[in-house]
């Protein structure tokens, strides 16, 4: 009687050392390399890990909204985002816009400047990279800028779609498509490419990308990941890689 009264004493003092937990994040394809060292930054800082899961904005609305286990999407379009929260993908009151992005054209490097007017006479026969132009949001801002400069008709036809920005960046590192339409900050992280012009902001909807806790995934840790998202550390590593980070 006596041992299980001092064993029941020292279970209630000994301090319980929280487990800790792998918080998996849906993340647009774009965020790749930056979110890779915010998460490296959010492992040092306490117990918990983050697995990134990267892919076009629409794939992985879907993904979420056919029950794929996760606790964070950070998505490159609101859109995709507004259809999530609709359905009760999303956990209440945690949705925000953490950053935004710029359009820019690339060839590969040596690249030659040019204004954007200019692109179809550049191409010539050539094809233009561009993420699915219906569904994957670089693709849907670019086609806006196209359409709104007037260039889009005679581009149309040239387009080479590929899943995701980062794919379609791909295409223009490896030379098989002579320009493509992506973020500055896919230009920024792929050293085989160059900026040949920027395409300006109000030429689309703004870019934003939206981050929230998914309603079926572990809140708890979903929450320690989005705290840190707003830490000073955080910021600095989306800046450094040439996102403007959103108030």
């Amino acid at each position: 009687m006596l041992f299980r009264l001092i064993l029941a004493l020292l279970i209630a003092v000994v301090p319980r050392v929280a487990s800790a937990d792998v918080v998996t994040v849906f993340a647009a394809a774009s965020l790749k390399g930056a979110l890779d060292v915010v998460a490296e930054g959010f492992a040092a800082s306490g117990d918990d890990t983050v697995r990134p899961i990267y892919a076009g904005s629409a794939a992985l609305a879907r993904q979420i909204a056919a029950g794929a286990p996760g606790d964070v999407a950070i998505l490159a379009s609101s859109d995709w985002m507004d259809t999530l929260e609709a359905s009760g993908d999303l956990a209440p009151d945690t949705r925000r816009d953490l950053l935004s992005n710029r359009l820019v054209v690339v060839a590969p490097v040596p690249a030659e400047p040019m204004r954007l007017e200019d692109l179809p006479k550049a191409l010539g026969t050539g094809r233009l990279a561009m993420a699915l132009v219906d569904a994957v949001p670089a693709g849907v801002y670019g086609r806006q800028a196209l359409r709104t400069s007037g260039l889009w008709d005679a581009v149309a036809p040239q387009v080479a779609q590929a899943d995701n920005v980062r794919a379609a960046l791909a295409l223009v590192a490896v030379g098989a498509t002579p320009y493509g339409i992506v973020y500055a900050t896919d230009a920024a992280a792929e050293p085989r490419v160059g900026i040949v012009a920027t395409i300006p902001p109000d030429a689309h909807d703004p870019i934003r990308y939206p981050v929230a806790a998914l309603a079926q995934g572990d809140s708890a840790a979903a929450q320690r990941f989005l705290d840190y998202l707003a830490t000073p550390a955080a910021k600095d590593a989306f800046a450094a890689a040439g996102f403007e980070v959103l108030p």
